[in-house]
């Protein structure tokens, strides 16, 4: 699978690096030093790295990761209290929480190691969640003010079975991959390493279907998640 660095200012801009996989916009959160931690530069370069997918169409869907085996450990609890939010107006944590109505093509999270507080927010806003076996989901943050602000903690039990939801965040514990299969909230689930390149194959397994159908599949997914449920 022949991959390519984009050019120009989506070349490792603000924390995001991106790729060209075939049909497949590969999007990196790469600051492995601080385990792919969240900042207002990092959530700017999400926003542009989707408006990259959403304008270019050669690319049929997006694989969201992190860099050197975490997703994200959430927010950079280091800047201060007064700097930038990974807020954006009118997109919403990250860039992605409020943003998934606009989006036409699928975006697939694609999980290695920790995936925690605003990083599990990250994943439940991407369409599919991938998961190595290995991966770390959980809320630490919980009762704090970057998760509760950012509403991850009404994401898993909108993903997940009503019956296992309360198992999740108000435990406030951490679960693996294959857990987060059990519960609902990772819709596949690979050997250590492998997400990435799962991912990409789901990702051109939906490109190679009619032009339009990944984005139709989408619009029925993203009406069955708001209707009430029982």
């Amino acid at each position: 699978m022949a991959d390519t660095d984009m050019p120009g200012p989506l070349a490792g801009r603000d924390g995001v690096r991106v790729q060209r996989v075939c049909s497949t916009l590969l999007i990196t959160i790469d600051r492995p030093r601080t385990r792919n931690t969240l900042t207002a530069a990092v959530a700017a370069g999400l926003a542009t790295a989707l408006a990259a997918l959403e304008a270019d169409t050669g690319l049929r869907a997006g694989v969201l990761t992190g860099a050197k085996g975490n997703f994200s450990a959430g927010t950079d609890l280091e800047v201060p209290p007064t700097g930038a939010s990974p807020t954006l107006p009118g997109r919403g944590f990250a860039a992605l929480a409020e943003a998934r109505a606009g989006r036409t093509k699928p975006l697939i999270a694609a999980v290695e190691g920790l995936a925690l507080g605003g990083g599990l927010e990250l994943a439940l806003a991407c369409d599919l969640i991938v998961a190595a076996d290995d991966a770390t989901f959980g809320p630490p943050e919980t009762g704090s003010g970057p998760y509760a602000a950012g509403g991850g903690a009404i994401g898993p039990p909108r993903r997940g079975p009503r019956h296992l939801a309360p198992e999740f965040p108000p435990t406030g514990g951490p679960v693996g991959g294959a857990a987060a299969r059990r519960l609902g909230l990772a819709d596949r689930v690979t050997g250590p390493g492998e997400a990435v390149a799962v991912a990409i194959g789901i990702a051109e397994w939906l490109a190679r279907g009619a032009p339009l159908a990944p984005s139709e599949v989408r619009k029925l997914v993203r009406a069955a998640d708001d209707l009430p449920r029982a």
